[in-house]
Protein backbone atom coordinates (compact mmCIF):
# COMPACT_ATOMS: atom_id res chain seq x y z
CA UNK A 1 0.00 0.00 0.00
CA UNK A 2 1.39 3.51 -0.82
CA UNK A 3 2.73 5.30 2.07
CA UNK A 4 4.17 8.66 3.07
CA UNK A 5 7.93 9.38 4.23
CA UNK A 6 9.05 11.64 5.95
CA UNK A 7 12.69 11.95 4.98
CA UNK A 8 14.68 14.15 7.67
CA UNK A 9 11.54 13.92 9.97
CA UNK A 10 14.18 14.48 13.20
CA UNK A 11 15.41 18.07 12.27
CA UNK A 12 13.73 21.04 12.80
CA UNK A 13 10.67 21.53 9.67
CA UNK A 14 10.93 17.80 9.37
CA UNK A 15 9.39 17.44 13.07
CA UNK A 16 7.22 20.07 12.78
CA UNK A 17 6.10 18.44 9.49
CA UNK A 18 5.59 14.97 11.45
CA UNK A 19 3.55 16.52 13.94
CA UNK A 20 1.56 18.11 11.14
CA UNK A 21 0.93 15.09 10.06
CA UNK A 22 -0.27 13.58 12.76
CA UNK A 23 -2.69 16.20 13.61
CA UNK A 24 -4.52 15.80 10.37
CA UNK A 25 -4.57 12.17 11.14
CA UNK A 26 -1.85 10.25 8.90
CA UNK A 27 0.54 8.14 10.25
CA UNK A 28 4.06 8.89 7.80
CA UNK A 29 7.07 6.54 7.85
CA UNK A 30 9.51 9.08 9.82
CA UNK A 31 13.14 8.67 8.59
CA UNK A 32 16.52 9.97 8.94
CA UNK A 33 20.34 8.95 9.17
CA UNK A 34 19.84 8.61 13.52
CA UNK A 35 18.02 5.26 14.37
CA UNK A 36 17.85 6.57 18.55
CA UNK A 37 16.72 10.20 17.50
CA UNK A 38 13.97 8.39 15.15
CA UNK A 39 12.84 6.12 18.11
CA UNK A 40 12.69 9.32 20.13
CA UNK A 41 10.50 11.47 18.18
CA UNK A 42 8.23 8.12 17.18
CA UNK A 43 7.26 7.89 20.93
CA UNK A 44 6.99 11.55 21.20
CA UNK A 45 4.37 11.45 18.71
CA UNK A 46 1.92 8.47 20.23
CA UNK A 47 4.09 5.77 17.63
CA UNK A 48 5.04 5.62 13.92
CA UNK A 49 7.15 3.59 11.59
CA UNK A 50 10.83 4.57 11.07
CA UNK A 51 13.49 4.19 8.71
CA UNK A 52 17.10 4.36 8.64
CA UNK A 53 18.63 6.37 5.53
CA UNK A 54 21.11 9.02 4.96
CA UNK A 55 21.86 11.34 2.01
CA UNK A 56 25.89 9.78 1.99
CA UNK A 57 24.20 6.34 1.21
CA UNK A 58 22.12 7.14 -1.92
CA UNK A 59 20.42 3.85 -2.25
CA UNK A 60 19.52 3.79 1.65
CA UNK A 61 17.70 6.81 0.40
CA UNK A 62 15.89 4.39 -2.71
CA UNK A 63 15.25 1.93 -0.24
CA UNK A 64 12.63 3.88 1.48
CA UNK A 65 10.46 4.03 -1.55
CA UNK A 66 8.28 1.72 -3.53
CA UNK A 67 6.08 3.10 -6.53
CA UNK A 68 2.96 5.54 -5.69
CA UNK A 69 4.52 6.49 -2.63
CA UNK A 70 4.90 10.06 -1.92
CA UNK A 71 8.16 11.27 -0.41
CA UNK A 72 8.62 14.61 1.92
CA UNK A 73 12.01 15.68 2.47
CA UNK A 74 13.00 18.45 4.58
CA UNK A 75 17.19 17.85 4.51
CA UNK A 76 19.12 20.40 3.68
CA UNK A 77 20.87 22.57 2.34
CA UNK A 78 19.64 20.90 -0.46
CA UNK A 79 22.12 21.99 -2.70
CA UNK A 80 24.26 20.23 -0.59
CA UNK A 81 22.39 17.48 0.27
CA UNK A 82 19.07 17.31 -1.77
CA UNK A 83 20.29 15.31 -4.69
CA UNK A 84 20.06 11.73 -3.29
CA UNK A 85 15.96 12.21 -2.31
CA UNK A 86 14.94 13.91 -6.05
CA UNK A 87 16.50 10.59 -7.61
CA UNK A 88 15.25 8.16 -5.13
CA UNK A 89 11.79 9.31 -6.10
CA UNK A 90 12.40 9.61 -9.74
CA UNK A 91 14.01 6.04 -9.60
CA UNK A 92 11.09 4.48 -7.27
CA UNK A 93 8.63 5.84 -9.30
CA UNK A 94 7.59 7.98 -6.21
CA UNK A 95 6.29 11.77 -5.73
CA UNK A 96 8.15 13.79 -4.49
CA UNK A 97 7.40 17.07 -2.16
CA UNK A 98 10.42 19.27 -0.46
CA UNK A 99 10.92 22.04 1.88
CA UNK A 100 13.67 23.87 0.02
CA UNK A 101 13.98 27.64 -0.38
CA UNK A 102 16.96 27.69 -2.48
CA UNK A 103 16.36 29.18 -5.92
CA UNK A 104 19.23 27.10 -7.73
CA UNK A 105 18.07 23.64 -6.35
CA UNK A 106 14.58 25.08 -7.37
CA UNK A 107 15.93 25.51 -10.72
CA UNK A 108 17.67 21.89 -10.67
CA UNK A 109 14.14 20.24 -9.76
CA UNK A 110 12.12 21.63 -12.87
CA UNK A 111 14.90 20.68 -15.04
CA UNK A 112 13.87 17.19 -14.33
CA UNK A 113 10.46 17.88 -15.67
CA UNK A 114 10.42 15.73 -18.70
CA UNK A 115 12.07 12.32 -16.50
CA UNK A 116 9.28 12.71 -13.84
CA UNK A 117 6.50 12.93 -16.52
CA UNK A 118 8.18 9.71 -18.04
CA UNK A 119 8.31 8.04 -14.16
CA UNK A 120 4.24 9.50 -13.76
CA UNK A 121 4.94 11.33 -10.83
CA UNK A 122 5.36 15.11 -9.52
CA UNK A 123 8.21 16.55 -8.29
CA UNK A 124 6.93 19.48 -5.50
CA UNK A 125 9.81 21.46 -4.82
CA UNK A 126 9.46 24.71 -1.88
CA UNK A 127 6.52 23.97 -0.84
CA UNK A 128 6.31 26.13 1.77
CA UNK A 129 6.59 29.49 2.75
CA UNK A 130 9.08 29.79 0.00
CA UNK A 131 6.79 29.59 -2.88
CA UNK A 132 3.35 28.70 -2.29
CA UNK A 133 2.46 32.34 -1.01
CA UNK A 134 4.01 33.73 -4.00
CA UNK A 135 2.45 31.49 -6.67
CA UNK A 136 -1.08 31.88 -4.89
CA UNK A 137 -1.23 35.52 -4.30
CA UNK A 138 0.50 35.72 -8.62
CA UNK A 139 -2.41 33.50 -9.81
CA UNK A 140 -4.70 34.78 -7.66
CA UNK A 141 -3.99 38.80 -9.08
CA UNK A 142 -3.65 36.96 -12.32
CA UNK A 143 -7.39 35.45 -12.23
CA UNK A 144 -8.13 39.40 -12.16
CA UNK A 145 -6.18 40.77 -14.89
CA UNK A 146 -5.15 37.47 -17.24
CA UNK A 147 -3.74 39.74 -19.66
CA UNK A 148 -0.75 40.74 -17.70
CA UNK A 149 2.38 40.41 -19.43
CA UNK A 150 4.34 40.99 -15.59
CA UNK A 151 4.29 39.77 -11.81
CA UNK A 152 6.06 41.27 -9.51
CA UNK A 153 5.93 39.17 -5.53
CA UNK A 154 7.37 40.61 -2.82
CA UNK A 155 7.94 38.46 0.67
CA UNK A 156 7.69 40.15 4.12
CA UNK A 157 8.01 39.24 7.43
CA UNK A 158 7.94 41.07 11.20
CA UNK A 159 9.71 39.72 14.23
CA UNK A 160 11.30 36.55 12.27
CA UNK A 161 13.47 34.12 14.19
CA UNK A 162 15.36 31.62 11.56
CA UNK A 163 16.53 27.79 12.32
CA UNK A 164 19.85 26.83 11.75
CA UNK A 165 18.56 24.82 8.68
CA UNK A 166 17.73 28.30 6.92
CA UNK A 167 20.68 30.21 7.71
CA UNK A 168 23.16 26.86 6.53
CA UNK A 169 20.79 27.22 3.26
CA UNK A 170 21.34 30.93 2.93
CA UNK A 171 25.09 30.57 3.75
CA UNK A 172 25.39 27.73 0.43
CA UNK A 173 23.51 30.14 -1.95
CA UNK A 174 26.13 32.99 -1.67
CA UNK A 175 28.14 31.97 -4.71
CA UNK A 176 25.39 30.46 -6.32
CA UNK A 177 23.46 32.82 -9.67
CA UNK A 178 20.43 33.80 -9.27
CA UNK A 179 17.72 33.72 -12.46
CA UNK A 180 14.27 36.00 -13.68
CA UNK A 181 12.23 35.49 -16.18
CA UNK A 182 12.75 37.97 -19.33
CA UNK A 183 10.58 37.93 -22.33
CA UNK A 184 9.51 34.85 -21.35
CA UNK A 185 12.45 33.54 -20.77
CA UNK A 186 14.34 32.24 -17.96
CA UNK A 187 17.50 34.15 -17.66
CA UNK A 188 20.42 33.99 -15.12
CA UNK A 189 21.14 37.03 -13.44
CA UNK A 190 22.74 38.22 -9.98
CA UNK A 191 21.14 37.56 -6.84
CA UNK A 192 19.74 41.06 -5.46
CA UNK A 193 20.15 42.12 -9.25
CA UNK A 194 16.88 44.73 -8.37
CA UNK A 195 15.77 46.57 -5.54
CA UNK A 196 11.90 48.10 -5.60
CA UNK A 197 9.10 49.09 -2.96
CA UNK A 198 6.32 47.57 -2.41
CA UNK A 199 3.25 48.77 -0.51
CA UNK A 200 2.72 46.27 2.63
CA UNK A 201 -0.23 47.07 4.84
CA UNK A 202 -0.20 50.69 3.81
CA UNK A 203 3.76 51.02 4.26
CA UNK A 204 6.40 51.15 1.33
CA UNK A 205 8.88 48.76 1.95
CA UNK A 206 12.10 47.28 0.42
CA UNK A 207 12.67 44.78 -1.11
CA UNK A 208 15.57 43.05 -3.46
CA UNK A 209 15.47 40.87 -6.24
CA UNK A 210 15.57 37.06 -5.56
CA UNK A 211 15.48 33.63 -7.69
CA UNK A 212 12.07 31.77 -6.66
CA UNK A 213 9.94 28.96 -8.04
CA UNK A 214 7.57 31.35 -9.38
CA UNK A 215 9.34 32.08 -12.30
CA UNK A 216 8.94 28.75 -13.63
CA UNK A 217 5.72 27.68 -12.14
CA UNK A 218 3.26 30.79 -13.13
CA UNK A 219 4.31 30.93 -17.23
CA UNK A 220 2.96 27.31 -17.44
CA UNK A 221 -0.22 28.13 -16.39
CA UNK A 222 -0.46 32.40 -17.65
CA UNK A 223 1.80 32.21 -21.16
CA UNK A 224 0.91 35.75 -21.59
CA UNK A 225 3.48 36.67 -18.79
CA UNK A 226 6.56 37.96 -20.28
CA UNK A 227 8.20 39.25 -17.07
CA UNK A 228 8.50 37.38 -13.38
CA UNK A 229 10.56 38.65 -10.50
CA UNK A 230 10.66 37.78 -6.97
CA UNK A 231 11.91 39.63 -3.89
CA UNK A 232 12.73 39.37 -0.49
CA UNK A 233 11.81 42.21 1.79
CA UNK A 234 14.49 43.76 4.11
CA UNK A 235 15.63 47.02 5.54
CA UNK A 236 16.83 49.47 3.00
CA UNK A 237 20.45 49.41 4.44
CA UNK A 238 20.30 45.77 4.42
CA UNK A 239 19.17 45.56 0.95
CA UNK A 240 21.69 47.30 -0.60
CA UNK A 241 24.09 45.42 1.80
CA UNK A 242 22.64 42.31 0.08
CA UNK A 243 23.60 43.45 -3.10
CA UNK A 244 26.69 44.78 -3.06
CA UNK A 245 27.74 41.51 -1.12
CA UNK A 246 25.76 39.38 -4.31
CA UNK A 247 28.21 41.54 -6.99
CA UNK A 248 31.40 40.67 -5.05
CA UNK A 249 30.30 37.05 -4.26
CA UNK A 250 29.84 36.68 -7.83
CA UNK A 251 33.20 38.14 -8.54
CA UNK A 252 34.25 34.95 -6.27
CA UNK A 253 32.55 32.89 -8.23
CA UNK A 254 34.52 33.22 -11.40
CA UNK A 255 37.79 31.97 -9.28
CA UNK A 256 37.51 28.14 -8.17
CA UNK A 257 39.61 27.94 -5.61
CA UNK A 258 38.72 31.18 -4.28
CA UNK A 259 35.24 29.82 -4.08
CA UNK A 260 35.30 26.26 -3.20
CA UNK A 261 37.36 27.16 0.12
CA UNK A 262 34.87 30.53 0.98
CA UNK A 263 32.06 27.44 0.88
CA UNK A 264 34.02 25.48 3.02
CA UNK A 265 34.87 28.11 5.87
CA UNK A 266 31.10 28.91 5.81
CA UNK A 267 30.24 25.39 5.99
CA UNK A 268 32.55 25.16 9.02
CA UNK A 269 30.54 27.84 10.81
CA UNK A 270 26.80 27.60 9.80
CA UNK A 271 25.78 24.42 11.28
CA UNK A 272 22.30 23.18 9.83
CA UNK A 273 20.91 21.14 12.73
CA UNK A 274 20.96 23.71 15.28
CA UNK A 275 17.29 23.77 15.78
CA UNK A 276 14.93 26.70 15.60
CA UNK A 277 12.33 29.15 16.79
CA UNK A 278 10.15 27.64 19.87
CA UNK A 279 6.49 27.92 19.71
CA UNK A 280 6.48 31.24 21.63
CA UNK A 281 8.74 33.17 18.94
CA UNK A 282 6.63 31.36 15.88
CA UNK A 283 3.62 33.09 17.44
CA UNK A 284 5.19 36.60 17.24
CA UNK A 285 6.23 36.04 13.74
CA UNK A 286 3.44 38.19 11.16
CA UNK A 287 4.64 38.30 7.41
CA UNK A 288 3.07 39.57 3.94
CA UNK A 289 3.30 38.30 0.73
CA UNK A 290 2.20 40.76 -2.50
CA UNK A 291 2.09 40.17 -6.03
CA UNK A 292 1.27 42.83 -8.42
CA UNK A 293 0.40 42.35 -11.94
CA UNK A 294 1.74 44.87 -15.19
CA UNK A 295 0.53 45.51 -19.05
CA UNK A 296 3.07 45.53 -21.25
CA UNK A 297 3.51 49.34 -20.60
CA UNK A 298 3.73 48.80 -16.96
CA UNK A 299 0.31 50.01 -15.74
CA UNK A 300 -0.48 48.19 -12.96
CA UNK A 301 -3.48 45.88 -13.22
CA UNK A 302 -3.94 43.95 -10.09
CA UNK A 303 -3.05 43.88 -6.63
CA UNK A 304 -3.05 41.11 -3.66
CA UNK A 305 -1.94 40.75 -0.73
CA UNK A 306 -1.64 37.48 1.47
CA UNK A 307 -1.15 37.71 5.18
CA UNK A 308 -0.45 35.03 8.05
CA UNK A 309 1.85 33.81 10.63
CA UNK A 310 4.99 32.06 11.22
CA UNK A 311 6.69 30.42 7.95
CA UNK A 312 7.93 27.00 9.78
CA UNK A 313 3.92 26.46 10.71
CA UNK A 314 2.82 27.42 7.04
CA UNK A 315 5.32 25.06 5.77
CA UNK A 316 4.61 22.04 7.84
CA UNK A 317 0.85 22.57 7.32
CA UNK A 318 1.55 23.00 3.32
CA UNK A 319 3.75 19.86 3.17
CA UNK A 320 1.41 17.72 5.38
CA UNK A 321 -1.58 18.55 3.34
CA UNK A 322 0.11 18.10 -0.35
CA UNK A 323 1.55 15.02 0.64
CA UNK A 324 -1.50 13.25 1.63
CA UNK A 325 -3.63 14.94 -1.07
CA UNK A 326 -0.85 13.24 -3.37
CA UNK A 327 -1.47 10.22 -1.73
CA UNK A 328 -5.00 9.88 -2.07
CA UNK A 329 -5.00 10.96 -6.01
CA UNK A 330 -5.45 14.60 -5.35
CA UNK A 331 -2.58 15.74 -7.90
CA UNK A 332 -3.90 17.20 -11.53
CA UNK A 333 -0.85 16.13 -13.71
CA UNK A 334 2.76 14.86 -13.53
CA UNK A 335 5.99 16.65 -14.37
CA UNK A 336 7.89 19.24 -12.05
CA UNK A 337 5.22 21.26 -10.77
CA UNK A 338 4.27 25.10 -9.22
CA UNK A 339 1.50 24.44 -6.76
CA UNK A 340 -1.23 25.70 -8.35
CA UNK A 341 -0.65 23.60 -11.42
CA UNK A 342 -0.30 20.43 -9.35
CA UNK A 343 -3.31 21.05 -6.93
CA UNK A 344 -5.79 23.90 -8.85
CA UNK A 345 -6.05 27.60 -7.93
CA UNK A 346 -9.54 26.75 -5.38
CA UNK A 347 -7.72 23.92 -3.83
CA UNK A 348 -4.57 25.76 -2.94
CA UNK A 349 -6.44 28.60 -1.84
CA UNK A 350 -8.58 26.98 0.78
CA UNK A 351 -5.19 25.13 1.83
CA UNK A 352 -3.54 28.02 2.37
CA UNK A 353 -6.29 29.56 4.24
CA UNK A 354 -6.94 26.13 6.17
CA UNK A 355 -3.01 26.86 7.29
CA UNK A 356 -3.03 30.49 8.21
CA UNK A 357 -2.85 32.83 5.66
CA UNK A 358 -5.61 34.88 4.50
CA UNK A 359 -6.55 37.68 1.22
CA UNK A 360 -6.71 40.83 1.22
CA UNK A 361 -7.11 42.09 -2.58
CA UNK A 362 -7.32 45.21 -4.44
CA UNK A 363 -7.71 45.93 -7.62
CA UNK A 364 -5.74 48.67 -10.00
CA UNK A 365 -7.30 49.68 -13.22
CA UNK A 366 -4.48 52.01 -15.17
Amino acid sequence: MPKIVVFGATGYTGRLTAEAFIAQGDSPVLAGRDAAALAKLAAELGGAPTAVADVADPASVTALLERGDVLVTTVGPFLRHGGPALAAALTAGAHYLDSTGEGPFVRTVFDHDDQARTAGVALLTALGFDYVPGNLAAALALREAPAAARVDVGYFMDGPSTSGGTRASVAGMLFERGFALRDGRIVTEPTAAHLRDFDVAGKPRTAVSIPGSEHFALPRTHPNLRSVDVYLGLPPAAAHGMRIGSTLAATAAQLPPLKHGLEAALARIVKGSTGGPDARARARTRGWVVAETYDASDNRLSSVTLTGGDPYDFTARMLAWAAHTALNGGLLTTGALGPVEAFGLDALHTAVRDAGWTRRATTHSS
